[in-house]
């Protein structure tokens, strides 16, 4: 891990900066890396072999799913059974490709029975973690089952039953996914018992390793070497998008999906004399920026809440709401708060200044940076901080 100290106490007062270095077993990576599956995908791969082999009576060896983005793929169905008349069980073992992800090899199991109502039912069963705190998004005391692997599930099983017809119940459940969570932060951010259903691509990308940071230096400086008259620096695809919305004008060359490594970006854009840059991201990766942390891959960095709490107290915010923001159960939560206090524009709006003040000071102020925050579906953006003249302004 790198730290460096504050410059200029008087002019550049704020968190010391930080850029935790990759872990090792992704830095030694000798060849291209092989992109993976979400257990969104492999969860939907058993629904459809689990549907199909209900409807036909047969099991099927293969399936076809469609991710998000339409594009269709197959998947090997590790084992297809009828536990009784009614009810099949599928499972797809989950390949993540070359990023390290405790997932990887786990079975994602789907059961499929009819049921009386039409419709599809959707249910979390064993190894699937269950919510017990609000700031996820999901529904408390439901499955940690996120919204973009619930569509592409029901996609799967709609697209063999006809359930306006005649509805079906589908468990998603995986054998070992409660002893898989105690590698990961569920049970701090309260998913118990189990992993989480996740995805919002389908496809797994290693953004973990040194091979995803040198892309993201290349992204910069083929931008560059077309005269980009800045680089938009977006945590994903969704926030890329929201970002192109928002920046119509740009041509595509300034959008780079930087994952985690904005550190690595704003050096590159310094040496190749790119003058602006303008970060977008969700309120999660903003409140690691705004406390000083440049590389925040989930392994190396946490969200501090502590953060948001001096954001809600800076913007004027009672100190009853600043003292439930600094013990959120996560950003979101946090981010729930302000919008239910009425806080959501004014602290947004903070939180991003201090996040260009964070990419400034990086790189002794030789870029200027803009920031936007955007809300969970990357699509609206909620606040911004630009200089004068900025794009954003």
């Amino acid at each position: 891990m790198s730290e460096r100290p504050e410059r200029e106490p008087g002019r550049d007062a704020g968190p010391v900066l930080r850029e935790p270095d990759l872990p090792r077993t992704a830095k030694q990576r000798p060849k291209a890396l092989r992109t993976g599956w979400t257990t969104g995908t492999c969860a939907s791969a058993a629904a459809r072999a689990a549907a199909l082999h209900l409807v036909t009576g047969e099991p099927q060896p293969w399936v076809e799913v469609a991710l998000p983005s339409g594009r269709r793929v197959t998947f090997a169905v590790e084992r297809s059974t009828e536990l009784r008349p009614g009810r099949t069980e599928a499972v797809v073992v989950k390949d993540a490709g070359d990023d390290p992800d405790v997932t990887h090899g786990s079975h994602l199991t789907a059961t499929v029975s009819w049921r009386d109502e039409p419709g599809i039912e959707l249910h979390g069963g064993i190894g699937v973690g269950v919510v017990t705190k609000p700031g996820l998004g999901l529904e408390v005391g439901g499955p940690a089952i996120n919204p973009v692997p619930r569509a592409m599930i029901s996609q799967a099983v709609g697209e063999v039953v006809d359930v306006a017809a005649r509805g079906v119940d589908v468990t998603i459940s995986v054998p070992d996914g409660e002893k898989r969570a105690r590698k990961t932060t569920n049970a701090r951010l309260g998913i118990l018992g189990g992993i989480s259903i996740l995805g919002t691509t389908g496809i797994v990308r290693p953004f973990s390793t040194a091979s995803w940071r040198a892309s993201v230096e290349q992204a910069v400086s083929v931008a560059a070497a077309q005269d980009a008259p800045a680089v938009v620096l977006c945590t994903g695809g969704r926030t890329e998008k929201g970002a192109m919305g928002l920046l119509p004008n740009l041509p595509p060359v300034c959008f780079i999906e930087v994952g985690d490594f904005t550190g690595a970006a704003l050096r590159r854009a310094v040496e190749h004399g790119v003058g602006r840059v303008v970060f977008v991201g969700m309120v999660g990766k903003l409140t690691k920026l705004a406390s000083g942390v440049l590389m925040t891959h989930y392994t190396r960095s946490r969200v501090d809440t502590s953060v948001l709490a001096e954001v809600t107290r800076a913007v004027g915010g009672p100190e009853s709401v600043a003292a439930e923001v600094a013990v959120a159960n996560t950003a979101r939560h946090a981010y729930e708060l302000w919008d239910a206090a009425g806080l959501l524009p004014t602290a947004g709006a903070e939180l991003c200044r201090r996040v260009a003040d964070v990419l400034e000071r990086f790189v002794d102020r030789r870029v200027a940076a803009e920031t936007a925050l955007v809300d969970f579906t990357g699509r609206t953006v909620i606040a911004r901080h630009a200089g004068d003249g900025g794009l954003l302004s």
